[in-house]
């Protein structure tokens, strides 16, 4: 018996051999002597450490999606400002942007089914449109989850000091601002670095039972006060074209960040299943519970003293109305973990994006390495927690209140997503054409999805908005420069390195194949 475990550990050891040569000669048959020498001097991690491969369950990479869009924020912040623009015509523009983020949802899941990376739309965009424009989408989606966390913690701070009012506490002062706001990026930082699983698990908690609680008291307030038919918001009264266009706008912010489930492609198991249901189904929950909570609340505020727009706490009325009061405290407290969630699920997902960018090349290879022991890119966190503390702060110590702190960020952030969704959308056909999958439809779906996508970036720019919202595009285009140019540079003094980027980004075809070889060779 003992003879036959060895002499089968000595068969499973060539196996591994004759695979690991199957792969290096299939990766020499690819280089040129250039390639090989590039290959050598190319940055590279200086650990061996890697993510932590086949570890995340479905529910558990969906909750990476649903926190980084922090769905809990929308009905409390968001929906009242769609419903300054849009009136009565609110559950129709969050309709649309729905239907719009199942078109982007889409793009994004043809690369997912077959491609599982940590750089995500980055890998994408680079495998559909070639290395450039991968590096644009890479750094354009950095930038967005960077000035989310920044943007959120703001939305934290703010929802924690609401809350507190409510108890009588009305002390704030910038110190506490400033400690709350530490408190926060330090919670998430240490979420973010110690383990993956338990980040997207406090994630999943918080957000279930905040939207349980609200669409708990949306939809109680609405059978019990009313109406459940409101005519208005059905005939669109008072709503013009402009008005729901608006509305579309601002509708549309409230998902970006819905596809950061991407990120976990190295992480998730089976991913190239699990990654584009999350996708879906993230985009698909979200956006009902958006719909639901916009025609709720337009229901409930009418005919109220305060609108819906000036309400400041229009969850907590609503629960008020009901003789529920003490769950809209419980509402606010989860606004204000899910902006914690958010803050968390942004460093999580542009953490990642920055490991990948590393590797690549593209940044200190100290980004790429992984923590031996959690199997997180932990430098690539706590670089992005430490400027997103840095962004936050900057902006309220310096006189912008924290909501207009959230704005401002938020607006920057969004461009990045924008940009990249965009190019994932053109990027799609090529890479389905590449693979052998392509069909003339999957063109039409993707200029219908840049269209869809040119609504709120056309809205954001034009009509000019006010200083100093006028100036973030270019703010955006600044920073999005400065990737494009070290990316430039290095296709000028370093070619061979930029070709071995490249061929990182090969069509999943040859891996697909690479994969039914090597299984024909353990067989």
């Amino acid at each position: 018996m003992l003879d036959h475990h060895r002499a089968e550990r000595r068969r499973n050891r060539c196996r591994v051999l004759r695979l690991d040569l199957l792969d290096a000669l299939s990766r020499s048959r690819a280089m040129s002597p250039t390639d090989a020498v590039t290959t050598a001097i190319r940055p590279t991690p200086r650990s061996t450490a890697t993510l932590a491969a086949n570890r995340l369950s479905l529910p558990e990479v969906v909750a990476q999606s649903i926190g980084t869009v922090a769905p809990s924020g929308t009905p409390a912040l968001v929906i009242p400002v769609v419903f300054a623009v849009a009136g009565n015509g609110t559950w129709l523009a969050y309709l649309f942007a729905t239907i719009a983020l199942l078109f982007v949802a889409w793009s994004v899941n043809q690369f997912a089914r077959h491609t599982a990376s940590p750089g995500a739309l980055y890998v994408f965009a680079g495998q559909g449109l070639g290395g450039l424009w991968g590096v644009i989408a890479g750094w354009s989606l950095l930038i967005a989850y960077l000035f989310t966390a920044g943007a959120v913690i703001g939305g934290a701070v703010n929802s924690l000091l609401v809350l507190a009012h409510t108890f009588g506490v009305q002390n704030s002062d910038q110190a506490l601002t400033i400690v709350v706001s530490l408190a926060v990026i330090a919670g998430a930082w240490f979420l973010a670095y110690r383990d993956i699983r338990l980040s997207t698990r406090t994630t999943l908690a918080i957000e279930l039972a905040t939207v349980v609680l609200i669409l708990v008291v949306v939809i109680g307030a609405v059978l019990f006060v009313g109406p459940v038919v409101d005519k208005a918001q059905f005939s669109l009264e008072g709503v013009g074209s402009d008005q729901l266009r608006l509305g579309l706008v601002l509708a549309f912010f409230s998902f970006v960040g819905f596809e950061s489930a991407t990120t976990l492609g190295a992480e998730a198991k089976d991913p190239h299943r699990a990654i584009p249901r999350a996708v879906f189904v993230s985009v698909l929950a979200i956006g009902l519970l958006f719909i639901i909570s916009a025609y709720g609340l337009t229901s409930i505020f009418h005919g109220q003293t305060v609108s819906l727009d000036k309400a400041e706490a229009p969850l907590t009325t609503a629960a008020e109305g009901i003789h529920i009061r003490f769950v809209g405290s419980l509402i606010d407290l989860g606004v204000a973990l899910s902006f914690f969630a958010c803050t968390l699920g942004s460093i999580n997902a542009g953490a990642r994006v920055l490991f990948a960018l590393s590797r690549h090349g593209l940044f200190h290879r100290s980004a790429s390495a992984a923590h031996h022991l959690n199997a997180t890119p932990h430098v690539a966190v706590s670089l992005l927690a430490v400027i997103a503390i840095a962004l936050s702060l900057g902006l309220t110590q310096s006189g912008h209140g924290l909501l207009d702190t959230f704005g401002l960020l938020g607006t920057i952030a969004t461009y990045g997503f924008l940009f990249a969704y965009i190019l994932v959308a053109a990027g799609a056909p090529f890479f389905l054409r590449r693979i052998g999958h392509y069909k003339p439809w999957h063109a039409l779906v993707s200029i219908i999805t840049i269209l869809l996508l040119l609504i709120p970036l056309a809205g954001s720019l034009y009509p000019v908005p006010a200083w100093p919202y006028s100036i973030l595009p270019y703010i955006f285009l600044g920073l999005l420069a400065l990737g494009v140019a070290w990316f430039l540079l290095l296709k000028v003094f370093s070619p061979a390195s930029l070709a071995a980027l490249e061929a990182d980004l090969v069509p999943t075809s040859q891996s697909e194949a690479q994969v039914q070889t090597q299984a024909k060779v353990r067989s």
